[in-house]
């Protein structure tokens, strides 16, 4: 049987559907990113880290938020243009979705549900919010916005 993740499906930013089985047997970081935020920067570390490792297995894997403080208004045009001119990003992006709230993408419900926050609670403080998936499925890791994605390396090739 296999992990509940994989039976997700997502949008990617030109629009196709794509099911989470796709990476199914990778380990996976998961990110709520946003093109106008004070952590925009992490683009790069991440994009390092995928570039680094996705030989062996890690895929990072981007989903534009607009829902902390609007930092992500553009279309799905416009923010694969910025990834892709301001930080040559060639992980794969995702349509913009909502990470909280009842009308959350069932992606982020299952992240939540598995990794709580401080304190015990779901709801994701801010952009770039980072989980970490095992190879297995399993959502292993939670991470706020300030850890930046160098600083999880070493528990990436602990998974890998």
């Amino acid at each position: 049987m296999s992990a509940p993740l994989y039976d997700i499906e997502v949008e990617t930013l030109d629009g196709q559907t794509q099911p989470l089985r796709e990476h199914e047997g990778k380990v996976l970081l998961i990110v709520n990113t946003a093109s106008r935020c004070g952590y925009t920067p992490q683009y790069e570390g991440l994009e390092k880290l995928h570039r680094k490792l996705e030989g062996r297995g890690l895929v990072v894997l981007g989903f534009p938020c607009n829902q902390f403080g609007a930092q992500e208004p553009g279309t799905a045009e416009e923010i694969g243009a910025f990834c892709q001119a301001k930080y040559d990003v060639t992980f794969p992006m995702h349509a913009k979705i909502k990470v909280n709230g009842s009308d959350a993408h069932p992606l982020y419900q299952l992240l939540k549900r598995e990794q709580k926050g401080i304190l015990g609670t779901e709801a994701i403080k801010w952009n770039f919010t980072k989980f970490l998936v095992d190879r297995e499925g399993n959502v292993v890791s939670r991470h706020g916005s300030r850890t930046k994605p160098e600083d999880l390396e070493a528990e990436i090739e602990r998974l890998l």
